[in-house]
């Protein structure tokens, strides 16, 4: 097992072989579980990791050894202190990295449920699983999202968005698999490092599970925004997975969600396009009041806020979380999207209109009538100009002088065109009838 090495003032240093040293090692954790003596075993933990010239092997076998221990602590506060003295043990250890990012996640579980959200998301952001090589990628993205999460539940908005942005929808398509080496072997997930990955830690959800929850704190974040447009493509997202789309009683929320948020949305040629796409779906037809709510945003016709508010207003009720409580101004904002769409159909329409007209056309006051094209005069969703004292209201933008200037040139090559050929039908007409017109006189 050993033999004798040189002489040293010290004494005589043993030299132990691989298997020896791992044997020792795990035998001294055992004997220190059995004996329940924890605080005995988290310094044998660290004296096994710091002892000079220390295998790697040996390191990670008893840190694996002591992992498995962690279920079998008498109590939260032993188990918390074992974790910290592994995670201790792990840090810097790139061998080991796949077990630190393991504990750290059983360690912010504890202390969320304890409570301490701050301590909880602290302890998860001073892991970047990102740079991770031997993790699988569902494991990975699990890990942010579970950060991204903590950090929603502190209200911590930049920060999580920040992490979120580290999975990219194109994360959540097949995985990248390698085989095994094995004739007719299972073929398993390739780590960044064209390796075999680890595979993923129990209770990992899916690719497609964790897409569902990926969009879920997209949508909490943009809510905190009130970034309507955005939480539409999210729904567009969750609606487009295949585990929505073949349930029937899911789709049908989720389309619903989109078809509000699509309508919520500013105006704008993103939120047109996806206006369009949606009302061009064949399961809207499935809704038809839904398919209602669209159409008077496709069709160029100008509707009333009361014989919409009669149409959807039940339905709206229906929909307490887009509408109720925290986003209830969502309400005033669908009017507001109702009042924008009447203008832009009257500004296809017009060239010029009154400001009482307009506000007649729309059942509104004259303040409100220009308050409202003001805001999209401003957003730059119409052109128009407001003559205040005449109360007149001039669609279109106002043409730039080179614009002017080529306007003129094309008018008067026009003119100039027309007066040639009006000059040779006359002298044709004179010469049959042999008629002299003034200008053909000597």
């Amino acid at each position: 097992m050993w033999r004798e090495g040189p002489a040293r003032p010290g004494g005589v240093f043993p030299f132990f072989s691989h298997a020896a040293v791992l044997f020792a090692s795990s035998a001294l954790l055992q004997a220190c579980f059995e004996a329940r003596q924890w605080k005995l075993l988290n310094e044998h933990v660290i004296l096994i990791s710091k002892r000079r010239a220390q295998l790697k092997q040996a390191v990670a076998a008893t840190v694996k050894e002591a992992i498995g221990y962690i279920d079998s602590t008498p109590d939260e506060d032993t188990k918390i202190e074992l974790i910290k003295t592994l995670t201790s043990v792990t840090e810097g250890k790139i061998y080991l990295e796949l077990e630190r990012a393991r504990l750290t996640r059983k360690l912010a579980a504890i202390l969320e449920a304890r409570g301490k959200i701050d301590e909880a998301a602290e302890a998860l952001q001073e892991v970047a699983v990102e740079t991770f090589g031997a993790m699988a990628k569902t494991e990975k993205i699990a890990f942010i999202l579970e950060q991204v999460r903590l950090c929603l539940k502190k209200k911590d908005f930049i920060r999580a968005f920040i992490l979120v942005k580290k999975v990219t929808p194109r994360a959540f398509s097949e995985k990248r698999l390698v085989s095994d080496g094995k004739q007719d072997g299972e073929k398993k997930e390739m780590a960044m490092d064209g390796t075999t990955a680890a595979p993923p830690d129990e209770g990992i959800p899916s690719l497609e599970e964790l897409k569902l929850v990926y969009y879920e704190h997209l949508i909490a974040y943009y809510t905190h925004t009130n970034d309507a447009l955005e939480i539409c493509r999210c729904y567009q997202n969750i609606y487009d997975t295949p585990s929505i789309k073949g349930d029937t009683s899911k789709w049908t929320e989720v389309l619903k969600k989109v078809c509000w948020y699509v309508v919520l949305a500013p105006s704008g040629p993103m939120q047109s396009s996806i206006l369009h796409m949606v009302h061009g779906d064949e399961n809207l037809a499935k809704l038809p009041l839904y398919e209602r709510l669209l159409r008077i945003f496709v069709k160029n016709d100008i509707v009333q806020w009361t014989d919409v508010q009669d149409q959807f207003g039940v339905e709206m009720m229906e929909q307490d979380s887009i509408f109720l409580g925290k986003v209830a101004e969502n309400r005033d904002t669908f009017k507001l999207r109702v009042v924008d769409h009447n203008i832009l159909v009257i500004s296809n329409y017009y060239s010029q209109i009154t400001l009482p007209r307009l506000a007649d056309i729309l059942k509104i006051d004259v303040e409100e009538a220009e308050k409202y094209l003001s805001d999209l005069v401003l957003k730059k969703t119409v052109k128009a100009k407001i003559n205040r004292p005449q109360g007149i209201i001039n669609f279109g933008a106002k043409p730039k002088p080179e614009e002017v200037l080529s306007q003129w040139s094309g008018n008067i090559g026009k003119l100039l065109e027309l007066l040639e050929k009006s000059c040779h039908k006359i002298h044709k007409e004179a010469q049959q009838h042999k008629v002299l017109v003034p200008s053909m006189r000597q």
